[in-house]
């Protein structure tokens, strides 16, 4: 972690990731598109989540999730820098000559070779059918349907532990606590995500939250009664209601939000709440 010297209020509170694991600067242009963001709409342009909006212009990265280029080896280019993601990515150039994008798994470093192979070697990188796997191994970028491109345990820091493989199916131990079965022919990839640290970020600033494109929230107990369930009182006054409540007078504590889910019968074990 990186931390600045006191010479202003912000500078004192802020502590950000250190960038020396970042080995190129800018994106490879081939790889990257323009794109406007949802910040917070649906397809109607209402606002669906609230205080998104604003923040710094990007460019989007184009990952490779399906890797198609099986029993090809590629080598790792250069480590960078995503805005659109909290793990760091590796530029990547097959043995044909195709550069693409992945997710750069923790320790990952430029001139390290991986592949895409069911009979690729237990290594840091390769990627591999669940089912040719040890069980034990920690695994990311998980498919949830063969051939269907890594969906889950994609965030910085993250690993799934595979804890058997019994049949068609795999048991996986997610990074919540849920244990999951997934079809054993399902791909992922060895190792876990790079740039742990990122939890441990303190922005210092609310400016800093803005180039992020996050807008301020003000709390339900500053707003009048009208407004929000916990508004009005004189001072500082206590919520007001039995149980929590959105500003819509929705109830939120100890409600059930995952109700008759066709993937319910894959869930060997519920996260802790």
């Amino acid at each position: 972690m990186k931390r600045y010297r006191p010479t202003s209020p912000a500078r004192r509170q802020a502590e950000m990731v250190d960038m020396t694991d970042v080995t190129k600067k800018g994106p490879e242009k081939s790889l990257t598109v323009g794109f406007r963001r949802g910040v917070g709409r649906n397809a109607q342009g209402r606002i669906t989540t609230r205080h998104k909006g604003g923040g710094a212009k990007r460019r989007w990265r184009m990952i490779d999730f399906n890797f198609d280029r099986k029993d090809m080896p590629a080598v790792v280019e250069a480590i960078e820098y995503d805005p659109n993601r909290t793990a760091r990515i590796a530029l990547v150039r097959y043995q044909d000559g195709e550069r693409r994008y992945i997710l750069a798994p923790a320790g990952l470093k430029p001139g390290a070779r991986f592949i895409v192979s069911k009979t690729a070697p237990i290594a840091v990188g390769n990627r591999l059918p669940l089912a040719a796997i040890p069980v034990g191994t920690y695994v990311f970028n998980i498919e949830l349907t063969p051939e269907g491109g890594g969906k889950l345990v994609r965030s910085a820091g993250v690993g799934a532990q595979l804890l058997a493989v019994e049949g068609a199916y795999a048991q996986l131990k997610l990074p919540s606590g849920e244990i999951r079965m997934v079809r054993a022919d399902c791909w992922a990839t060895i190792g876990s995500l790079s740039n742990a640290e990122w939890s441990l970020m303190s922005f210092g600033k609310a400016g800093r939250m803005r180039h992020r494109g996050i807008r301020p929230t003000v709390r339900g107990s500053a707003m009048n009664p009208r407004d929000h369930p916990y508004g009005g009182g004189e001072g500082r006054a206590m919520r007001g209601t039995r149980r929590p409540k959105t500003a819509w007078g929705k109830i939120t504590g100890g409600v059930k939000t995952r109700r008759r889910k066709w993937s319910d019968r894959f869930i060997v074990q519920r996260r802790k709440r």
